[in-house]
């Protein structure tokens, strides 16, 4: 059902587990900034102590041994390894931290993917203009030379940039994550430019400077819903069901994948709402400049991140004021009889999975892909007996054994988010989506396994390599 070398894992993100946040010399991050801000996360709490995993790492490497998995994707808080941001200054604390990590986790034969950035820009970088500045693109490919150089001989799977898009929507458009701008309709646009940029440009050093001795591949983890019409007879709404996948996966993946550029429908989108609009000037959708490194052609593989699905009816366009909403001119709609987990968002729609995948390969010439994250919220009592959490695994694993067996599509390896409830960004710790349970109640941050986790550990002892 699942090929020999398929690979197992859970991932998590430094912020939401580390905590030290101001240990051994890290520098702060957007995210520090923006959590001790009123008003901008659920209670009022913050990641500086989170699940502690920066003290607690042993403990957890036994609950990721627990569970057998083959693969753990983590990420690397950029200002613990260099506070500043830049390489002028190097926190050997942080090095010898991560060093520790990915050496625990090959002596115990579990492979690390490792993400460069998830979420967390160096304060100080931000203080320079952050991703809306053109030199982020240099910077980035600096730090993502020096973990190459350091990790490198170690680590063979890598994501430079996790979610450009909700980096750019969520912390530029709606002003919800860090840094918390809302300049609706031409800060994320400038911001999901220069992200593309910073990945082809450490995608270039990669495969220049260190493929041929560490052997490695390079990508980038994108996420997307499923959009599909509302009335599936409806033209308009198939149409906006394709500007929403457009804006969406498209906006990131038809650079990497397919013409170096962004998708046609996003670009007329865009310019066609300017025009009506009276915005004058360039296009709000940058252009990419040949002084800049290529940026199609610079994945490994497509990592994808998946949690829920949309139908789509025309409409939401004819707004007065830019916006990303206005420019997609589509309003996302939840079907009633799909069940909501956690948050309101959530809805649990494991074939949205399978059709998504197949789109992958259709659209984006049959890659190899992995699923980097996908989960199921909890909220409210706590329920270490999770049963609607195991069935929400047991079926989306199933849809991703139909993909691979009925509809050919080349998908290499599954992650669940997360190893263990975290910091979940704004809504804090509200929102559980843990195979592992924290007791954030407890000073010691106890860690317990939910019922889910036992299950996931068993299917994949019933599909891992000499089992």
């Amino acid at each position: 059902m699942f090929p020999p070398n398929f690979a197992w894992g859970a991932a998590t993100s430094a912020y939401q587990i580390e905590g030290g946040w101001q240990a051994d010399e890290k520098g702060l991050s957007i995210w520090d900034t923006f959590c001790h801000e009123e008003g901008r996360v659920f209670g009022e709490q913050n990641g500086d102590v989170a699940c502690s995993s920066y003290e607690l790492w042993e403990t957890d490497l036994a609950c990721i041994q627990q569970l057998g998995l083959t693969h753990y994707r983590l990420s690397l808080a950029w200002a613990r390894l260099l506070p500043d941001g830049t390489t002028r200054h190097v926190n050997q604390k942080g090095v010898q931290y991560y060093n520790k990590v990915i050496d625990d986790l090959l002596a115990c034969n579990v492979s690390p993917m490792v993400t460069l950035y998830h979420f967390d820009l160096p304060q100080a970088l931000q203080d320079r203009g952050g991703w809306l500045s053109p030199s982020i693109a240099t910077l980035f490919d600096d730090y993502a030379k020096f973990c190459f150089q350091t990790f490198g001989d170690r680590v063979r799977l890598w994501i430079t940039i996790n979610e450009p898009y909700v980096c750019a929507k969520l912390g530029h458009e709606d002003g919800i994550h860090a840094p918390g701008l809302k300049e609706k309709g031409t800060l994320a646009y400038v911001v999901g430019h220069n992200m593309l940029r910073a990945h082809a440009m450490a995608w270039h050093s990669y495969d220049s400077g260190y493929r041929a001795e560490q052997r490695g591949a390079v990508s980038l983890a994108l996420n997307s819903d499923w959009f599909e019409p509302l009335d599936g007879d409806c033209s308009e709404d198939a149409a906006a069901a394709e500007r929403e996948l457009s804006f969406t996966l498209g906006w990131f993946a038809w650079p990497v994948f397919v013409t170096g550029d962004y998708p046609e429908m996003m670009r007329y989108a865009i310019d066609a709402q300017s025009s009506r609009l009276g915005y004058t000037g360039a296009s709000r959708l940058p252009k990419f400049s040949e002084g800049d490194p290529a940026v199609l052609g610079t994945a490994d593989f497509f990592a994808l991140n998946y949690y829920t699905s949309r139908k789509v009816k025309a409409g939401g366009g004819r707004e007065q004021t830019l916006s990303m909403k206005c420019d997609r001119d589509a309003e996302d709609v939840l079907d009633p009889s799909w069940p909501v987990c956690g948050v309101s968002w959530l809805a649990v729609v494991p074939h949205g999975l399978r059709k998504l995948l197949q789109y992958i390969k259709d659209t984006f010439s049959n890659p190899a892909v992995y699923i980097t994250e996908n989960g199921f919220a909890q909220a409210g009592p706590l329920q270490i007996e999770d049963a609607q959490r195991c069935e929400f695994y047991k079926s989306t694993i199933l849809e991703v054994a139909k993909a691979i067996n009925e509809d050919g599509v080349n998908v290499c390896g599954y992650f669940a988010w997360s190893l263990m409830d975290n910091f979940e960004w704004a809504d804090g710790f509200s929102v559980r989506f843990g195979l592992f349970h924290v007791d954030f109640s407890d000073s010691n941050l106890t860690r317990t396994i939910y019922r889910s986790g036992q299950d996931y550990a068993r299917t994949i002892s019933t599909y891992r390599p000499g089992k």
